[in-house]
C-alpha cells in the first residue's frame, strides 16, 4: 500500500506556514484520503473472495500435560473459592434468619407475659375474698358455725377424728 502526502496549504503572510481551520478543507481532505486509500487497496480488480471448506475431522489435538495441570489446577482452586462464598453466604442468610427467629420469639415472649399479667389479675379479682363473701350472702349462704368446721390432721394424734383416705398397695405373693 503506497501512501500519498498531501501539501500543506498556507493563507497569504510571507515567510510564515499557517495551515487552514476551515471545517469544510478539513472534510474534504479527509474524504479524498479516504478514496485514495480505498484505490490503494483495491488495485485495477474488484475484491473476490471465494469459500475453502476445510475438513478438520480427522485431525487430533496432541495433549499438553502442563495445560491439564494447570486448567486442573485453576478448577481446584475456583471450587474452593466457590465453596468458600457459598460457605459465607449460608452463614449471612443463616444469621438473617436467626435473627428474625430471635425477633419473633421475643414478640411472643412479651404476648405471654402480657397474657400472664392479665390471667394473675383476673386470679386476684376472683379470689378477692370481699368477692366472695358477698356472692355467698346472695346465694344465701352464712359463715360456718362452731363443729362445722373440721380440719384434718394427718399426725394421727386425735384416733375419733376424721382421716383422710389412702390407698394401701397390697404385697405381691413371691413365686417360689
Amino acid at each position: 500500500m503506497a501512501t500519498q502526502a498531501i501539501p500543506a496549504q498556507t493563507v497569504g503572510r510571507p515567510g510564515r506556514t499557517v495551515a487552514r481551520n476551515n471545517a469544510e478543507s478539513v472534510a474534504e481532505r479527509n474524504m479524498a484520503l479516504f478514496a485514495a486509500q480505498q484505490r490503494a487497496r483495491r488495485g485495477p480488480t474488484p475484491e473476490v473472495f471465494f469459500t475453502k471448506h476445510l475438513d478438520n475431522s480427522r485431525l487430533v489435538k496432541a495433549d499438553d500435560p502442563q495445560r491439564t495441570r494447570e486448567m486442573r489446577s485453576f478448577s481446584a482452586a475456583l471450587a474452593v473459592l466457590f465453596v468458600l462464598v457459598m460457605v459465607y453466604v449460608w452463614q449471612h442468610f443463616s444469621a438473617i434468619e436467626y435473627g428474625y427467629h430471635v425477633e419473633a420469639q421475643k414478640q411472643q415472649l412479651e404476648l405471654l407475659n402480657e397474657q400472664n399479667r392479665q390471667l394473675r389479675l383476673t386470679e386476684a379479682q376472683l379470689t378477692d375474698p370481699g368477692r366472695i363473701d358477698e356472692m355467698a350472702h346472695q346465694l344465701g349462704l352464712d359463715a360456718p358455725q362452731p363443729g362445722q368446721f373440721v380440719r384434718p390432721t394427718l399426725d394421727g394424734s386425735d384416733p375419733n377424728a376424721p382421716v383422710l383416705a389412702q390407698v394401701k398397695v397390697p404385697a405381691m405373693p413371691s413365686v417360689q
